[in-house]
């Protein structure tokens, strides 16, 4: 059918050819690299109407296409020329169909791209796919070549016969007609409602058009059929069932493995499944077996880029020949520019530079480089943010090495594969496990064994775990002021250890010296803020130096790590004593720890709001359901804030209390201080309870 819905046999040949010239302009003038292959025909394919005609004997017989009109019109035009390949070029097709002219050509016909109809395909979304509908004998010389119509109505051009009728397509009689007109679906079409099946020539081979397959007479596909596995697994592809694409791909290739185009999609399903290193091992296989196979280098060089492997991805991106994707091409170059820019601020420590460099090159396109990943937290590292750093660590995508060699790979002037066990060295180092950075470093090591950088973390890492060794076998003597030196020249080599720090810190606080304890126990918490050893010396240096609110908060959030720590609940009591005493409360016998306290008596609960400190009254009543669900959690909070007073009242028993405060819903929260009221909460969440206390018991 044409665009216009009409049966091609029914179109002027003036408009038919001018629609045909259009289609080759369209189709000749560029490819589409990035183009799904299933939609992409085969040029061969049979489909327009034929007549036969008499041709004189040549020496060599070719046929070939005007992009005006067919030859039986006697125009011309400059539009371009498709001939049938020989019958010795066939085997070169990597469609692994019928001989013949295939979708994609060995390097001698392969077409040029035209850029604007490119389009770009990154890892994380449908790559392009093969499906091919193969290539197919050349007609007899006596038979005019066949027009081929697409999915969309669009008909691609490789001959056409002079002014027809009707009665030509598919007509009754003896004539060769070669291939009949086949439509999507694979039905002979029948102009006027007639057929004679008994003129259909007899296929021996199935056509693969728009990915689906055409069935037609003499011809039975079986599961051995490698084109129909392939049908199979487009299908499949297209609907995101990637794995079961996977398995039709896998039998094509097993029985067809020289086909370059079944290891082409195979590496589009492989992407869908995130797994990249075989999908590069898949487009490498379809480039040795079809080295001009242009779809593959592209595939390939997407592939790599989004590894951040640069200069590979170029060689593969700009094809010799043939124009590259300018939207590859450009992200290319922005992944190239960022990278620059990132080992130059990484050479002269501007860390912040380095970080917003290296996001970007990743934004940029080479989202499932390990490298970039790595130096991402390699930054945050040095930025002392060790937390991030770990988790930027683990985030590094795993990627088996393919068989494309990296040897001479490098980033930052190290090799690809050695960088990351570098920078795990590092955080492994700062995060206090020695033995684990001395392994990494290691590694990096043997696969760079010339690199400077390499070379020198290798003998700062055992120089640290042997001075850190020292320091603890002389903090156990009790030579604390040694230890103190040991401890340093550790973190002369590496400044950025956290456990050196505060192996420090405690040494100074054995020493009385709790100023320096405090400065180094901040240092360590800048790198790992959640150090809780680190913590625990701070609060007990500030409680040494009376700075009992810094003491205070720090207790606080050990006591939320620690809440089973009773070591750790006492001293926050009393330093909250302390600072209520420093700030000239009354603190007369507070007591720590304890329960909470069942009051039923007027005079027993004015007596116990108006006791130093902060009250903490729990109206209460012993069948709602509220009640009962928020109990228990007074009584963490009783160990939680021992300085704190908690209180309760049951409604039912102490009608004179609940009628001087006035009291009509339970659960009611009251907090008192010096006697006074000083919050009210009604209903509230165990979170806004707990907030309240917080704030009031400081």
């Amino acid at each position: 059918m044409s665009h216009s819905g009409k049966p091609i046999s029914e179109l002027g040949l003036e408009e038919l050819t001018d629609r045909l010239r259009l289609s080759f302009d369209e189709e000749d003038s560029g490819v589409n690299v990035n183009k799904p292959d299933f939609r992409e025909l085969d040029l061969g394919s049979p489909v327009s109407p034929l007549r036969t005609r008499q041709t004189r004997p040549t020496a060599t017989t070719t046929s070939s296409s005007s992009s005006s009109s067919g030859s039986g019109s006697g125009r011309t035009s400059g539009g371009p020329n498709l001939s049938l390949p020989k019958k010795s070029d066939s085997l070169k097709s990597h469609s692994g169909e019928l001989p013949g002219c295939s979708v994609e050509s060995s390097p001698s016909t392969i077409r040029n791209f035209k850029p604007g109809h490119n389009r770009s395909y990154s890892v994380g979304t449908l790559p392009p796919i093969h499906s091919g509908g193969g290539s197919v004998n050349s007609p007899s010389v006596n038979v005019l070549p066949n027009g081929n119509i697409c999915p969309s109505g669009r008909i691609l051009k490789t001959g056409m016969g002079s002014r027809f009728s009707k009665t030509d397509v598919l007509g009754t009689g003896t004539g060769n007609y070669g291939h009949g007109s086949i439509m999507r679906g694979g039905l002979a079409s029948k102009p006027g409602g007639t057929q004679d099946c008994g003129h259909l020539p007899n296929f021996s081979k199935g056509l693969i058009v728009g990915g689906e397959s055409v069935k037609k007479t003499g011809m039975h596909l079986s599961s051995n059929d490698p084109e129909e596995l392939k049908r199979k697994g487009n299908e499949n592809y297209k609907k995101g069932h990637f794995a079961e694409a996977l398995g039709f791909y896998d039998k094509a290739i097993a029985i067809s493995p020289g086909n370059a185009a079944y290891h082409f999609n195979r590496a589009a399903a492989l992407m869908g499944l995130r797994h990249l290193s075989e999908a590069l091992r898949e487009c490498q296989e379809a480039i040795r077996l079809d080295p001009g196979y242009v779809r593959a280098h592209h595939r390939l060089g997407s592939l790599l880029l989004s590894l951040g492997q640069v200069e590979n991805a170029r060689k593969h991106l700009c094809f010799p020949g043939h124009q590259p994707d300018p939207i590859e091409l450009q992200k290319l170059q922005a992944v190239e520019k960022h990278l620059s820019k990132c080992a130059d601020a990484r050479r002269v420590g501007d860390w912040r530079s380095a970080l917003r460099e290296v996001d970007a090159a990743i934004a940029s396109g080479a989202d499932m480089s390990p490298q970039l990943f790595a130096c991402r937290a390699e930054a945050l590292l040095k930025l002392n943010q060790l937390d991030d750093a770990v988790l930027a660590l683990s985030n590094i995508p795993k990627f088996e090495q393919s068989n494309i060699s990296q040897s001479q790979l490098k980033i930052f002037g190290m090799l690809f594969e050695a960088y990351p066990f570098y920078v795990r060295a590092q955080i492994e180092l700062a995060k206090g496990r020695s033995d684990n950075a001395l392994t990494a470093i290691e590694k990096a090591g043997q696969i760079d064994p010339l690199n400077v950088e390499i070379s020198v973390m290798l003998n700062n890492v055992k120089l640290v775990g042997r001075a850190r060794a020292r320091g603890n076998d002389l903090f156990k003597s009790e030579r604390f002021t040694e230890a103190c030196s040991a401890y340093a020249e550790g973190l002369r080599l590496d400044p950025l250890n956290s456990i050196l720090y505060c192996n420090r810190a405690a040494c100074w606080f054995k020493l009385g010296q709790w100023e320096r304890s405090v400065d180094d126990c901040n240092v360590a918490l800048r790198i790992q803020p959640n150090y809780i050893k680190a913590l625990l010396r701070r609060a007990a240096s500030n409680s040494k130096l009376e700075r009992w609110a810094e003491a205070v908060r720090d207790y606080e959030v050990l006591r939320r790590e620690l809440p089973d720590d009773n070591e750790v609940a006492e001293s926050l009591f009393h330093a909250q004593v302390a600072l209520k005493k420093s700030r000239g409360e009354d603190v007369y016998n507070m007591k720590f720890g304890g329960e909470v306290e069942s009051i039923s008596d007027l005079e027993q609960f004015r007596a116990a709001i108006s006791s130093p400190g902060v009250s903490v009254v729990h109206f209460k009543a012993a069948s709602n359901l509220q009640c009962q669900q928020i109990s228990p959690f007074l009584d963490t909070l009783c160990a939680r804030y021992p300085s704190v007073n908690f209180l309760k009242v049951d409604v039912n028993e102490s009608p004179a209390i609940v009628h001087t405060e006035n009291v009509r819903i339970v659960p009611t929260f009251k907090i008192y201080k010096k006697g006074s009221r000083v919050k009210e909460m009604v209903c509230p969440s165990s979170e806004l309870v707990e907030s309240s206390v917080r704030h009031y018991s400081v």
